[in-house]
């Protein structure tokens, strides 16, 4: 994986430079192998009692808008335990986007929108990396040390992309294959969260809104949060959508030349069910008129800095 410019990216907590939609995941030391795949008789990593490794919303949808949320849950397949982690880790983000799951199903009932939400938590694997990404499946988050990371061989790991990684992209591609099945140009918007404070400092922005070089959904989208008057809204805050790759949005969304945004909410204001009701509405309303505009219907590339 090409990474992002460090002009670009803010420092994580143990001094390395995450990526967008992330507050977790550090860098670390253990190569990461390309996976094979897995044998034929391996046991699989996914049994009957364990949760799709994707949800998918309104999968007839007649519209062009896609949601997806790359680290709505905190499941762990129940053949791997806990990863060796206390459950307190686990009910943190570095184990998942603290609320981006029921925005993204409150947005997606106001759009009536067809909407993809990952099935596992991202310390199983991190849909929203390349697989060469030494933090698509961490070894350490936010200086946790994930006990049940290390050390993988790369069966392992190829087990945990054929029945989670896999999946989820798939299920991405079908959805944007659908929509252009009927001649629409697929708007893409990805849902996250990002912690109130980072390194002990407070971080201003109620919303970030995340883009690489195609202004058409989030210069308005900005603008109409500002508008609103309410809230302290980040250009590519409180991470960069500049120049990164590899993530779901760079994969399915910006090659193809479709619009897209990347919104990173504070987890604190859609911790509950009433501040996810508003942030819907607030996004809801901010969206609602720009899903409107025609240059959101034609395939444009941007040049890539």
């Amino acid at each position: 994986m090409v990474a992002p410019s460090p002009d670009h990216r803010p420092e994580s907590q143990d001094g390395s430079q995450p990526r967008h939609g992330d507050d977790g995941p550090s860098e670390h030391r253990r190569p990461v192998t390309a996976p094979r795949p897995a044998p034929r008789d391996a046991t699989p990593l996914l049994g009957p009692d364990d949760p799709p490794p994707v949800t998918r919303l309104n999968p007839e949808a007649a519209g062009p808008l896609l949601l997806v949320c790359d680290h709505a849950s905190r499941a762990i397949p129940r053949a791997l335990g806990d990863l060796g982690l206390p459950e307190e880790q686990l009910c943190r983000h570095i184990a998942y986007d603290i609320g981006a799951a029921e925005l993204t199903r409150r947005l997606a009932a106001r759009f009536g929108a067809t909407a993809l939400l990952s099935g596992y938590s991202r310390l199983v694997i991190d849909p929203n990396r390349a697989l060469d990404d030494p933090t698509a499946i961490p070894v350490v988050s936010d200086d946790v040390v994930i006990p049940g990371n290390r050390a993988l061989d790369a069966e392992a790991e190829a087990l945990r992309v054929d029945a989670i990684f896999r999946p989820y992209h798939d299920a991405v591609a079908a959805a944007v294959a659908a929509i252009r099945g009927r001649g629409q140009v697929p708007v893409m918007v990805s849902v996250h969260s990002f912690t109130p404070a980072m390194r002990g400092v407070a971080r201003p922005w109620h919303i970030g809104v995340l883009w690489d070089h195609d202004p058409r959904l989030p210069l308005p989208l900005m603008a109409a949060l500002r508008a609103d008057g309410r809230w302290c809204v980040g250009d590519n805050e409180p991470y960069s959508g500049r120049g990164t790759s590899g993530g779901t949005v760079e994969t399915h969304a910006t090659p193809a030349g479709y619009p897209n945004a990347l919104l990173e909410v504070r987890q604190d204001l859609i911790a509950t069910p009433e501040g996810a009701d508003l942030w819907a509405q607030v996004l809801g309303d901010a969206l609602e008129p720009i899903l409107t505009l025609p240059s959101l219907a034609t395939i444009h590339h941007y040049p890539r800095a």
